[in-house]
C-alpha cells in the first residue's frame, strides 16, 4: 500500500512539472460569502460606529476595540499541460469581536480604530507581493504560502501592537498625527 501511494505521488508529480505553471494572485472582497459577521475591507467604505457590535470590554483606558485580519483561499488545477494555482486574499472586520464603550464613540477614536483594520490591510498586501515572488510550484505550494502566511500576520500583529503603543491606544495626538501620515502615504493603494 505505501509503495502504491509513492508511486502515485511520483506520477502526479511528474504531470505538474512537466507542465507550464501559473501563479494567480488576486484580492476578493468576499461579499458573496453569507458572513454577515465580517465586513470585507473597501478603501472606500470606511468603518462606522454602528459596525461594531461586540460587547464592550470591562473597564479601563480602552476606548474601542477593532478586531480584522486577513485570510487566502488557494486552489491548484491543471488542464492539458498546463497548471494554475489561484489565490484568492480577503481582509476582514470581525463586527461582532470588535467594540465600542459608552460615551467614546467619537470621529477620533473611530479613526484610530479604522487604522488597525488599514493594518490588516496593509499586511495583506504584503502576502500577495510575496506570494507573487515566491516561486511557487506544485510541490512546494502547500509548504510555502503558510509559512508566507504566519510571517505576514506576525508582521501585522508587530505593526498592530507599535502602533497601539506608540499612540498609547489613539491617547498621544502627536504620535496619532504621525501615524495618520504613515496611512495617508500608503492608503488607499490599487490592489492588483
Amino acid at each position: 500500500m505505501k509503495f502504491l501511494l509513492i508511486a502515485f505521488l511520483a506520477a502526479f508529480s511528474a504531470q505538474y512539472a512537466n507542465a507550464q505553471f501559473t501563479t494567480n494572485v488576486y484580492w476578493t472582497d468576499e461579499s458573496s460569502r453569507l458572513n454577515k459577521e465580517n465586513i470585507y475591507y473597501d478603501p472606500v467604505k470606511p468603518l462606522t460606529w454602528p459596525d461594531f457590535k461586540g460587547e464592550p470590554g470591562p473597564p479601563g483606558p480602552v476606548a474601542a476595540i477593532t478586531t480584522s485580519g486577513f485570510g487566502y483561499k488557494a486552489n491548484m488545477k491543471s488542464s492539458q499541460g498546463t497548471g494554475q494555482i489561484n489565490i484568492s486574499v480577503y481582509c476582514f472586520f470581525d463586527k461582532d469581536k470588535s467594540w465600542v464603550k459608552p460615551g467614546k464613540d467619537t470621529k477620533y477614536i473611530l479613526n484610530h480604530e479604522q487604522h488597525h483594520f488599514d493594518v490588516s490591510f496593509l499586511a495583506a498586501g504584503v502576502f500577495m507581493d510575496k506570494v507573487r515572488n515566491a516561486g511557487l510550484t506544485p510541490t512546494n505550494f502547500n509548504l510555502i504560502l503558510p509559512k508566507l502566511y504566519r510571517e505576514c500576520c506576525d508582521l501585522m500583529n508587530k505593526m498592530q501592537n507599535e502602533y497601539d503603543s506608540q499612540t498609547m491606544n489613539g491617547q498621544i495626538e502627536a504620535a496619532q498625527e504621525k501615524w495618520n501620515g504613515f496611512f495617508d502615504g500608503k492608503l488607499p493603494f490599487v490592489i492588483k
